[in-house]
């Protein structure tokens, strides 16, 4: 592993936070390509493993990897550092474009500027599941494993946590043939119950603080109680990605609490869709909304609840991994445990084709809606009338030049971006 400067990293997850457009399938394209493929500061195998401990965790799984490469390379200040640049950029765009939304309305005008970014996006993720797909899958097995997954997924709409177990199991009854690269070859260090411990109550605790202070000195009904407790909740009960977490916050933020219109949501859920960051950055929206909206409210309290909300759900993310990480690194040299993080690799990749698969179809297609399967799930299918042609010139553009020219991929998303932003200002 070639380790890099602590500023080298700093600055790759600061390019990494400023680029990180997409949702969590650009977001982990995007680290895999910068870490693994550019820099070469971490091999294959221990992107992949690590990506699949996080995928087995509540909350964002694209934040918790940056942490996780972080805490890898540079301990406790890089999973610090990589944890917050992922976030902050987008972070701070959001809140600001949220003050402008609340004051001026519509958000037209952005959707037009980053109509080339999202194509840049879904070029960006076909890449990266051509490169993990080189590597994950190693056999007609793992291809197997992988298609299942991803049938699993958008055909039968089985809970995602469910899919990763029967991954698990799966992989861990073959364990006995897993592969020999599958197996550390480093030696591991054993990890300690009491560090583990420890790293959960000094997080955990700093995580809970503002829910603590916030309940105890304006109580529950008060607006940043209800801010500061849903999206703690958010935080440890969904599990499968950004898109379960919507799913929730939308029913808790719009039907139960009446923070925001369901067109406000889906306002919020595009501005984060076209800004960098984590698609779940829409909960600094919907903090600053419910905020901004409520008894009283103002600049102030909007910026209060917003900060509650980016704070309550990114925080656990680094309790989870520096008081979980050294035990998912330790169990690299067990057969059984690599043969389940193998099959768990193969399920990650259709997790990931899942997800772009959702996201290619927003991007090529105007509209579409839910339609009812024979067996009872709902499938977003496009309306084919919808179809947006230079959406696709740009993404195919895009796929040619990341992966037949090599260009890099910053020049790659400007170059969209100002096409994108072209193409509105003439239609």
């Amino acid at each position: 592993m070639n380790r890099p400067t602590l500023g080298e990293f700093t600055a790759a997850s600061l390019r990494i936070g400023l680029l990180g457009f997409g949702g969590p399938a650009g977001q982990i394209a995007l680290m895999h390509r910068i870490f693994v493929e550019e820099k070469r500061w971490i091999d294959e195998a221990r992107y992949l493993h690590a990506l699949n401990y996080c995928m087995l965790l509540p909350g964002p799984e694209a934040q918790q990897l940056a942490t996780y490469i972080g805490w890898l390379l540079h301990g406790v200040r890089g999973g610090i550092i990589a944890g917050a640049l992922f976030v902050l950029p987008g972070a701070l765009v959001v809140v600001g474009l949220s003050w402008l939304y609340a004051v001026f309305g519509q958000t037209d005008w952005l959707s037009a500027a980053f109509f080339g970014v999202k194509a840049a996006v879904l070029a960006l993720v076909a890449e990266a599941l051509l490169r993990i797909g080189r590597r994950a899958l190693k056999g007609w097995v793992d291809l197997a494993v992988a298609i299942a997954a991803f049938a699993g997924l958008a055909l039968f709409g089985l809970p995602f946590p469910l899919v990763i177990l029967a991954a698990a199991v799966f992989g861990a009854l073959r364990g006995g043939r897993a592969a020999a690269g599958d197996i550390a070859e480093e030696p591991v260090r054993k990890p300690s119950a009491f560090g583990a411990l420890g790293a959960a109550a000094v997080w955990g605790a700093a995580w809970l603080a503002p829910l603590a202070a916030v309940l105890l000195t304006l109580g529950p009904r008060h607006v940043l109680g209800q801010v500061a407790a849903t999206f703690s909740t958010l935080a440890v009960v969904t599990f499968g990605g950004a898109y379960a977490a919507l799913a929730w916050l939308q029913q808790q933020a719009v039907e139960t609490h009446g923070w925001l219109t369901a067109g406000q949501m889906i306002d919020g859920l595009g501005l984060a869709e076209t800004t960098p960051g984590p698609l779940v950055l829409v909960n600094a929206f919907v903090g600053f909304m419910a905020g901004w909206q409520s008894d009283g409210g103002g600049l102030g309290l909007a910026i209060a609840a917003a900060s509650l909300a980016i704070w309550q759900t990114f925080a656990p993310s680094w309790m989870f991994i520096f008081a979980g990480a050294p035990f998912a690194e330790a169990v690299r040299k067990s057969r059984i445990a690599a043969g389940a993080l193998r099959a768990i690799a193969a399920a990650v990749l259709g997790v990931i084709a899942n997800l772009a698969l959702w996201f290619g179809l927003h991007v090529l297609f105007a509209e579409g809606g839910d339609q009812a399967l024979p067996w009872g799930h709902r499938m977003f299918v496009p309306d084919p009338a919808s179809f947006q042609p230079w959406a696709a010139v740009l993404a195919l553009a895009a796929g040619v030049a990341l992966i037949r020219l090599k260009v890099n991929v910053v020049v790659v998303v400007l170059a969209a971006a100002a096409a994108g932003w072209a193409l509105g200002a003439f239609a």
